[in-house]
């Protein structure tokens, strides 16, 4: 038989058993719907796909490794690239189902099930229920994006002092214990969606959720050897300014994707975020060059990012009205978070991950419940400050607390910091063995 005969062959075949009966295709899991494709959306969400991966890898990894001393810089970037890697296998595994999965009653409105592990019952011709007309893989695809830079994002508070072995066992547990849970309470049907607290895109899923978690970070670990006394300037900025670049054209895949379509809602959501982020650059630049006499590169950036924090919790609520004073608050907000309140307390959040992505956030969230408008989106009727608080303190209170054991259990076994000799040394080298000349 030639080759051509026996796929012929085989195609004959295979084409029997579809029409069977016996082999009708199984049940859908309970989280699930059939597949109705919606190609101008799988278009546009396949590129919102690879935008937010551009914000981790190397966008964030170019961000924080700019601001350190340039005997950590190889450390932190390795620190994103592990994210990377371990979220994506853990979501494949488990944290994807844990998210988005159903669960039984009892434990529904505070984490999913593990039917979809390993994404079994995921195939070509199943959608998640919130997105019927995507493929369910590219669902699986584009959520794991904001699940990988999360705890990447962490790695910014304790930079220069945890042991790269603590890292990944940090990130790996932190994913199942806080991340999946959180997402599954604010996207995945848990108890925070079903208040209508209102999250677009990852404003206390990612954001705060992150920056609550690295205050918890800095204050577990203590300070870097020489905080307050010695130079850490930042090494290069212009890696900071790469990365800031690219965080800003990621952030558009992240806010406009999270529109699930090609359609106006993602149009609103991309211009609320570039404008957000533009307003608050201004006002961090504005505070800065009161407060300190002169403005910075490092705070323009620093502003950028603080308004794309803000916006994202409301980019496809509010009008570009409603971004503008988002951005043009969260800029000194932010300023004052990473500068007044962490002199004022001490602690060391050596990349401002809580200044930042933690205080954007939560004021994103809060003005989410002034600002949102039914004009943009059906869902933000009966939008309230109320709802947005009770959010908050539920996503601060399991990630402070999640976050803590998770460090417990880093501590008791990897371990948390690199001994002080090796912190002065430099993790570049006493962690990977490699060094930037």
């Amino acid at each position: 038989m030639t080759r051509t005969a026996a796929l012929s062959a085989f195609t004959a075949i295979g084409a029997a058993s579809l029409a069977s009966p016996a082999l009708a295709a199984p049940a859908l899991l309970a989280h699930q719907a059939p597949l109705v494709i919606d190609n101008a959306a799988t278009a546009w969400i396949l590129t919102s796909t690879a935008l937010v991966l551009l914000m981790t890898l190397p966008g964030l990894a170019l961000f924080y490794g700019g601001m350190v001393r340039k005997k950590n810089i190889i450390s932190v970037i390795a620190q994103s690239a592990a994210a990377f890697a371990l979220v994506s296998v853990l979501w494949f595994l488990v944290g994807y189902s844990l998210s988005f999965g159903a669960a039984p009653d009892a434990v529904n409105d505070l984490i999913g099930g593990v039917q979809a592990a390993f994404l079994n019952g995921v195939t070509m011709q199943t959608a998640h229920s919130l997105l019927p007309g995507l493929p369910e893989l590219l669902f699986v695809s584009f959520q794991m994006t904001f699940a990988i830079i999360t705890p990447a994002l962490i790695a910014g508070a304790f930079a220069e002092r945890m042991k790269f072995s603590a890292s990944l066992l940090f990130f790996a547990l932190w994913h199942l214990i806080v991340y999946a849970p959180i997402c599954h309470q604010v996207w995945g049907g848990g108890y925070l969606g079903e208040l209508g607290v209102l999250d677009f895109a990852g404003g206390a899923v990612v954001h705060v959720n992150a920056g609550v978690a690295g205050l918890v970070c800095a204050l577990v670990l203590g300070p870097r050897h020489g905080f307050g006394r010695d130079n850490m300037a930042p090494a290069n900025l212009v890696y900071s300014a790469i990365g800031t670049g690219l965080l800003l054209v990621g952030w558009i895949g992240f806010n406009a994707g999270s529109a699930g379509a090609a359609d106006a809602l993602a149009a609103t959501a991309a211009f609320n975020t570039i404008l957000a982020a533009a307003a608050a650059a201004l006002g961090w630049m504005a505070i800065e060059w009161f407060d300190r006499k002169r403005p910075t590169l490092l705070g323009l950036l620093s502003g950028i990012v603080g308004g794309l924090v803000a916006i994202t919790p409301a980019a496809g609520f509010v009008d570009p009205k409603g971004a503008f004073f988002i951005g043009l608050i969260a800029g000194p907000a932010c300023y004052a978070g990473a500068v007044w309140l962490k002199h004022a307390l001490k602690y060391d959040d050596s990349l401002d991950a809580f200044g930042v992505h933690g205080i954007g956030g939560i004021v994103g969230a809060i003005l989410t419940g002034v600002f949102a408008t039914t004009s943009v989106n059906a869902l933000a009727e009966g939008a309230t400050v109320w709802k947005q608080a009770v959010g908050l303190a539920g996503a601060i209170a399991w990630s402070a607390a999640g976050t803590f054991l998770v460090l417990m259990i880093c501590k008791f076994t990897t371990g948390l910091r690199v001994a002080r000799d090796e912190e002065v040394e430099g993790l570049d080298y006493t962690q990977h063995g490699e060094a930037i000349h």
